[in-house]
């Protein structure tokens, strides 16, 4: 960020008008370099960083209820020919085929919906909660809003299909099936949503209660430190999964022969790369240098090139070379994490 600052003017030697500018010192600005508030960011320590960037993104997916358990009566007579009590016996019904085209075709955008909240966010010691950067919150908002539109015209295709799915369900239950079990419309039991939730402690208590106030920011700060381990931890556990999961395909299968060679195993750990670039809170100098040594060793390499039956020999074999040293690199990141407890506000 850069401020144009007018020099000092000198004194006049003539009557001038005083908001003229003075023709030897004002001919152009000196422009001043202000880094101190980028610097300032960068001293922060990790949680502060995080905590200063990062807003609190919950998602809410409504989603039809698809199986219900069996009343009383027949959980007694479920349990009767084992003879068995039927308070043993844990018994339910499915309600709705879920290979049904339309049902897949909702479950898939619901899908994507969840992915995308993940891979956008990092881990908050919250249940339901992870923390977004806020310089992506318009481009989430955007991709949310047009998965939204999806589910719903999703859900207006379950509807629609709503006498197939229930003539269904009745031939598969027979007796068990219950009309009461299915609504008039399917639709309005689908939803998607999202909120951002307040993390920080609320400005009315520093007003009622300084004391009170100071413990919710300890707790807070806390949390925030939970979550730049979390963060760590995810990272080098996804990275040990994808590097272990390339290994193998570069690895011979059983009797010799050559393990089945997808480009998603290249293609998963450049898209984790740029992940890793964008949401990074750059709190673990061991973790940044095993992922920048992954990133390298990968840069330029082509899929093909790494299949077992058509690959280029020497290549396979400096791939390979490297992701052992990336795998052992990665050990104590991510096995001798300690276990995180999670703080739950007080009830």
């Amino acid at each position: 960020m850069t401020l144009l600052i007018s020099p000092p003017r000198r004194g006049r030697t003539h009557t001038d008008d005083a908001d003229l500018p003075d023709a030897e010192t004002d001919h152009g600005a000196a422009e001043v370099t202000v880094l101190d508030e980028e610097r300032d960011h960068r001293e922060l320590a990790p949680a502060d960083r995080l905590r200063s960037d990062a807003a609190a993104v919950r998602l809410h997916v409504s989603w039809p209820g698809l199986r219900r358990t069996l009343s009383a009566e027949q959980k007694d007579e479920a349990a009767s020919p084992f003879d068995a009590e039927s308070g043993s016996l844990s018994a339910s019904k499915k309600l709705l085929d879920t290979k049904h085209p339309a049902l897949r075709a909702a479950a898939k955008v619901r899908h994507a919906a969840v992915s995308h909240w993940k891979s956008a966010s990092l881990p908050y010691p919250e249940p339901g909660v992870r923390l977004l950067p806020r310089r992506d919150l318009p481009a989430f908002e955007r991709r949310m809003g047009d998965l939204q539109a999806e589910l719903a015209e999703a859900a207006a295709e379950v509807d629609r299909c709503r006498d197939e799915l229930v003539s269904r369900a009745r031939r598969r239950l027979g007796d068990l099936f219950d009309p009461a079990d299915y609504p008039p419309s399917l639709a309005p039991l689908f939803g998607l949503s999202w909120d951002l939730p307040a993390v920080e402690p609320p400005d009315y208590l520093r007003r009622l209660s300084p004391r009170l106030y100071q413990v919710e920011c300890d707790r807070v700060r806390q949390r925030f430190e939970q979550a730049v381990e979390l963060a760590e931890q995810a990272f080098a556990a996804e990275l040990a999964g994808l590097v272990e999961h390339l290994r193998e395909r570069l690895t011979g299968g059983e009797n010799g022969g050559p393990r089945v060679f997808r480009d998603s195993a290249v293609e998963n750990l450049t898209e984790f790369f740029t992940r890793f670039r964008r949401l990074n809170v750059s709190s673990s100098p061991d973790l940044d240098a095993v992922v920048a040594e992954a990133e390298g060793l990968l840069r330029g390499v082509d899929p093909v090139d790494l299949r077992a039956n058509t690959g280029v020999g020497w290549l396979q074999d400096r791939v390979k070379e490297g992701l052992a040293g990336v795998a052992e690199a990665l050990d104590p990141l991510v096995v001798d994490a300690p276990r995180r407890r999670v703080l739950r506000s007080p009830r």
